[in-house]
């Protein structure tokens, strides 16, 4: 009915989920979830599989007793030299055939999980027509807020509940948490952003008051560069060149400094596995090259002022400082 009726829906997966189930194989056990899922589970919730399939039609049509598990509980219940497909194991002293075993995503879901076919499930654990929960996908460029409000509606229509009653069918719109989750992250990336820029003017104002410093200590070189011919041009140059050398060279360093602080954060989050707040930290190459081009622009402008100045000084005057 939901897909049928809602406008924008794009897939409808419903499932089942039975918690603390005993599974066995010999003398190893373990206590995990088990899911009644369909085949669509995979094209909602993409399986990284390492081996074998996952839920076929045929197992649903047939209330086949297949598995699929999670790559935790085979390392868990056979050895590491074992290949799990075609093997057995026990969910509640009932066996079960596994024909797929799939890697988790970093951070996500149960320790471990097994996914049987729903129609088995159904069977098994006696539920007849009833189902757990329903997952509900958009479109793309649809309002997924919209498409849960009027499933909602449509459910509550189907099952004669008042359209107010909020309790009757709760949901959690992954959705809108998304949109709150990138919200925050483009805060971040823009105060990134404005931090970094700032930096970098910093930096380049320091520079730019060194070369200052420099060019005042430097005045009797530059009045006897003037005074054997040095025209006004060719001191700016100068200036600018070393403003510009300082500037490249100071951001190359702050570059292969950030690359290696990245590097060995990555390998200290790798060795959390799972657990790691952050997974492969990098800044992409174009980032990289804004920053150059941004450092040697100011470099540049910077380095005008203090050519000026070294200019304006008459070479006479220059000779005659102390």
């Amino acid at each position: 009915a939901i897909k049928e009726n809602v406008a924008g829906v794009d897939f409808v997966v419903p499932r089942n989920r039975k918690n603390n189930n005993t599974i066995v194989n010999g003398f190893k056990s373990i206590s995990e979830s088990v899911f009644g899922d369909y085949p669509i589970l995979d094209a909602v919730e993409k399986k990284h599989l390492v081996d074998g399939r996952f839920i076929n039609q045929l197992d649903i049509d047939e209330r086949k007793k297949v598995c699929v598990i999670k790559e935790e509980i085979f390392k868990q219940l056979f050895d590491e030299d074992v290949d799990p497909i075609g093997k057995y194991i026990k969910i509640n002293d009932i066996n079960y055939k596994i024909v797929g075993m799939y890697k988790g995503k970093v951070g996500g879901g149960p320790t471990g999980t097994v996914h049987i076919p729903f129609t088995t499930f159904q069977q098994i654990y006696n539920q007849g027509t009833k189902i757990g929960w329903v997952m509900i996908t958009g479109k793309p460029n649809t309002n997924i807020s919209q498409i849960e409000a009027d499933s909602k509606l449509l459910l509550k229509t189907l099952h004669k509940v008042h359209p107010k009653d909020e309790r009757a069918f709760g949901s959690a719109n992954v959705g809108v948490m998304f949109k709150k989750i990138t919200g925050f992250l483009k805060g971040i990336q823009f105060l990134t952003w404005f931090v970094g820029i700032a930096t970098l003017i910093a930096g380049v104002f320091a520079i730019g008051n060194i070369l200052l410093i420099t060019v005042k200590e430097r005045t009797q070189e530059i009045g006897i560069r003037r005074a054997l011919g040095a025209t006004p041009i060719e001191i700016k140059r100068q200036i600018i060149l070393e403003s510009v050398f300082l500037t490249s060279l100071a951001g190359s360093l702050g570059i292969i400094f950030g690359g290696a602080l990245l590097y060995f954060a990555d390998i200290q989050f790798l060795k959390q596995g799972s657990s790691a707040p952050i997974v492969n930290p990098t800044v992409d190459i174009p980032v990289i090259l804004i920053a150059v081009f941004i450092l040697i622009f100011l470099g540049t402008l910077i380095g005008m002022i203090p050519a000026h100045i070294a200019t304006s000084i008459k070479p006479i005057d220059a000779l005659r400082d102390e």
